[in-house]
């Protein structure tokens, strides 16, 4: 089945504004924390990070749901709740979103045999 057969021509285009808006907002909150920037100046992007980070797996996962299960699902959906670990643990801000960098760059670059591993079947999986 071809992309635009499986998914409606307008998710590219959502994709695409909401991981501009993720990498912008994510960039200004990380700088932010790095530089000691007043925790009420830096609540605004951590919470658009978090939103944009979570439309950009709703996107992912939708239609196929199983896409949570795989590897490449899984990594996002952890980087979102790590993400949210910074509310309760302010003063380990700077070493969640290293955590949170790492976890983006690993699971971006890993090898398809990984990416789409499901941890639901125990195998590499193709695209539904």
């Amino acid at each position: 089945m071809t992309e635009t057969a499986r998914f409606p021509a307008w998710r590219r285009g959502w994709n695409i504004g909401f991981r501009t808006a993720h990498i912008g907002v994510t960039s200004v909150l990380f700088g932010g924390h790095v530089f000691g920037i007043a925790a009420h100046q830096l609540l605004p992007w951590l919470y658009l990070t978090i939103l944009t980070g979570g439309v950009l797996t709703i996107l992912e996962a939708w239609p196929d749901w199983r896409w949570c299960f795989q590897a490449r699902g899984a990594m996002p959906i952890a980087k979102v709740l790590v993400m949210c670990l910074v509310l309760w643990l302010w003063n380990y801000r700077v070493a969640i979103l290293i955590v949170v960098v790492i976890l983006g760059s690993v699971s971006s670059h890993m090898p398809r045999r990984y990416r789409h591993y499901s941890f639901l079947e125990h195998r590499e999986v193709a695209d539904s």
